[in-house]
């Protein structure tokens, strides 16, 4: 029997880390438009300001992808592979497009099944998980977002530089092809989440409590985007580094993420999900307005844009799992969804007021302290839910 359980836990830890592969192409297709953004825009003949549109898109297909888990909630393993197929669509949509326009709409097709992902990965990766240790099995499936910080955007921006910024949209493409295929084949079929109905997925919505992380996350990345869209630029503008030590600094700024995402997944575990979420914030927060105060030299800037990568993936784990316990009773794939939901939106108007900022004629360092006060917001909104709503959800049962 113990051998039995053994086997059967590795297997499941395999599935889960396989999750980490679309993890890691639904992170490379987000964030390497941040690396690429000056090529593109030029590639296409658009200013970089106005190439925050790329990723505007992105964040909007996000949402509006979210209506799937409305529809396919009861098999949870087949929207795993549709999810798949539409991120291997749209990013050879993207690698072809002819014109900005183009690229928009095929950024938009590539965010659909984003949110829609994370929501069922979350899921799968929670059931697939020994008892109290959810936050670290979420952590490892999100991880394969953040080494797509830490590796594949700077690749992808290099990839750039030697080939073509083509090659980085066909580059995920081809990745999402060979996901396919693995989690189609090691991924096992988990028990579907209750079925509430149509109406009931979204009753949890009803109480106040699910709005403050929702409106948390989407204020708090609001405020990181305001100036995270426009990294590459305020490296070499603000920064004094060279453009062809991006790719390095973005490594650097991906082992941030990768540190964050561990760390705060593993004290989620320890102590509550609500009270980490607004640690991170805070983190963040803090990191925006030290970067408009003291980033002017390539050392502090290097330093503070570690400690704000490191921020924003510190929450990744505790906000998703926040929204699968106010969720529970069938309410689960929404909430987690709810999570990439707001976090997308918070990247495209945060990318649409640092473009703001920009046009107005301010410099690469404004953007952060217009984000300031939208990422204070987030941590107020978070310090309320775990002092006066998080006890009343009580741990989910297995």
């Amino acid at each position: 029997m113990d051998t039995e359980n053994r086997t059967s836990r590795k297997r499941n830890a395999f599935a889960t880390a396989l999750l980490t592969t679309l993890a890691f192409a639904l992170g490379f297709a987000e964030f390497v438009m941040m690396g690429i953004l000056p090529a593109t825009a030029a590639g296409l003949r658009v200013s970089v300001p106005d190439a925050g549109d790329f990723i505007s898109a992105y964040a909007l297909g996000v949402c509006a992808g979210t209506l799937f888990l409305v529809f396919g909630r009861r098999v949870p393993k087949r929207l795993l592979l549709g999810f798949v197929a539409l991120v291997a669509v749209g990013n050879a949509a993207a690698a072809c497009a002819p014109s900005a326009e183009a690229l928009v709409a095929a950024r938009f097709v590539s965010g659909l099944p984003h949110g829609a992902f994370f929501g069922t990965a979350t899921i799968v990766a929670r059931e697939l998980a020994d008892p109290g240790r959810e936050g670290q099995a979420v952590s490892i499936m999100v991880l394969g977002q953040t080494v797509a910080n830490m590796v594949g955007v700077p690749g992808g921006t290099l990839l750039a530089a030697l080939l073509s910024w083509r090659a980085t949209f066909l580059f995920v493409a081809v990745w999402a092809v060979g996901s396919l295929l693995l989690i189609a084949r090691f991924v096992p079929a988990v028990r579907p989440i209750p079925d509430a109905g149509l109406a009931g997925q979204f009753r949890f919505l009803k109480k106040p409590g699910p709005w403050l992380v929702i409106g948390a996350v989407l204020l708090g990345n609001t405020g990181i985007f305001c100036w995270w869209s426009y990294v590459s630029p305020w490296l070499t503008d603000i920064g004094g580094f060279p453009a062809d030590a991006l790719p390095a600094l973005l490594v650097l700024a991906g082992f941030g993420m990768v540190a964050g995402s561990l760390v705060g997944g593993r004290l989620t575990d320890r102590t509550s999900p609500g009270k980490m979420a607004a640690t991170g914030q805070a983190i963040g927060c803090a990191a925006l307005l030290l970067i408009f105060l003291f980033s002017g030299t390539p050392a502090t800037a290097a330093a503070l844009m570690f400690l704000c990568a490191f921020g924003m993936f510190f929450v990744s784990s505790p906000q998703q799992l926040l929204m699968v316990k106010v969720g529970r009773g069938g309410g689960e794939m929404i909430g987690s969804a709810c999570v990439q939901v707001a976090f997308n939106l918070g990247n495209a108007f945060g990318a649409m007021i640092g473009q703001t900022v920009l046009n107005a004629g301010a410099s690469y360092a404004w953007p952060s302290l217009a984000g300031v006060p939208c990422s204070l917001a987030a941590v107020v909104l978070l310090a309320v839910f775990f002092t006066r709503f998080e006890r009343r959800y009580r741990p989910s049962t297995r």
